[in-house]
């Protein structure tokens, strides 16, 4: 079945009557473009601040006073443990319990350093103290050495 086209081409406004019919060759419809051949989106429009408030100028300080922010310490629940981080570590929560246990292992953490750093300073006047006798007994026995030939050397002489 071949398939009538109507062309545009052939019409002319003001030539009266309807726009003649052409038939394609092939059957099949002529190609007819509709959007162009060239691709030209629109442009798009700027987009808009993505804040327009100003509450990130303000600093820390200002900030909690306008807007009541007052984030406290950080606390977690791991493994049913509430934790706190106060000064750069993590304890436990005070109404948690073994949260004592946490703080008296932590205090004797910090002795046990204490008295380690004294162990090795005591170590080292041991160790200065056993090379100070070691070299007075060395001294001492070559003075016993020297008196003794003197004292054979005084006996010969009488």
């Amino acid at each position: 079945m071949r398939h009538l086209v109507v062309g545009l081409r052939n019409f002319r406004p003001g030539a009266g009557g309807t726009p003649r019919r052409r038939r394609s060759c092939t059957g099949s419809p002529p190609e007819m473009p509709l959007f162009g051949n060239t691709f030209s989106p629109k442009k798009t429009p700027p987009r808009k601040s993505a804040s327009l408030s100003n509450l990130h100028s303000l600093d820390r300080s200002t900030r909690e006073v306008e807007l009541g922010l007052d984030y406290g310490t950080p606390t977690m629940n791991l493994a049913g443990q509430s934790l706190k981080f106060e000064n750069g570590q993590w304890i436990a929560d005070s109404g948690a319990c073994g949260g004592g246990d946490r703080r008296e292992a932590q205090r004797l953490r910090k002795r046990n350093q204490q008295l380690e750093e004294e162990n090795n300073l005591l170590r080292l006047k041991v160790d200065i103290l056993l090379d100070m006798l070691s070299e007075t007994t060395a001294e001492s026995h070559l003075m016993e050495k020297e008196l003794d030939e003197l004292k054979s050397i005084s006996r010969r002489r009488k």
